[in-house]
């Protein structure tokens, strides 16, 4: 199955343009700048009608839109091909893929929470059976060096990482990480695509799973 990831378009979807063909398309969250209402549905909107067999996102820190509505709610206004999860999973042509919008509290963000026991509730809720894991923030040491240079990543995520050792972990959240990093039998995805929040910087990932 070929799969495209990427994550963080931060209002700019409607600039992207001739993606690449995948049979999965995957979005790691901050799908909107702001959080605004019409900036999460207008996202929605583009992204049902893209021409994938199989379409999967979750929200990220900016999202706050849908910080106040449920997974159904949300799943109502996409086709029966696309899916929105939210500590949630869904199976897809035997591949088990999970999805949290969750990050480590910075400020006052969207789906933050608390280091230590705040979060970890939220990564013991992962299967161990996942495939594909998508989470809007990356791990602990693992492409995660904001701007100063300091990892920001969530330790606790990386310790359940260790014992779930999915086949994937897609992510985004810290710009400046963009790429992929193979560790253990799990390859690492950084899919941020933005650039200056007015133009992308990194191309989408197109990667194959068999």
């Amino acid at each position: 199955m070929k799969i495209l990831f990427f994550s963080d378009t931060h209002k700019l979807h409607r600039k992207l343009k001739n993606l690449p063909e995948a049979d999965l398309l995957i979005h790691g969250g901050d799908v909107s700048k702001t959080g605004e209402d019409h900036e999460v549905e207008d996202f929605i909107h583009w992204f049902s009608r893209l021409n994938y067999k199989y379409k999967v996102f979750i929200a990220g820190n900016h999202d706050f839109y849908l910080e106040d509505e449920t997974i159904e709610r949300v799943q109502k206004e996409l086709p029966p091909n696309a899916y929105y999860l939210c500590n949630s999973g869904i199976t897809i042509e035997g591949l088990s893929i999970w999805g949290s919008p969750i990050t480590p509290t910075f400020h006052n963000w969207a789906f933050n929470r608390d280091r230590g026991k705040g979060i970890r509730r939220y990564w013991n809720m992962i299967p161990q059976n996942t495939d594909i894991l998508i989470t809007h923030g990356p791990p602990f040491g693992i492409l995660d060096k904001a701007q100063r240079r300091e990892s920001v990543g969530c330790r606790d995520l990386y310790d359940t990482i260790k014992k779930i050792k999915p086949r994937y972990h897609l992510f985004g959240h810290i710009h400046e990480e963009y790429g992929v990093v193979d560790i253990d039998g799990t390859a690492f995805i950084n899919g941020s695509i933005i650039g200056d929040y007015t133009r992308f910087a990194n191309a989408p990932v197109l990667f194959e799973i068999k």
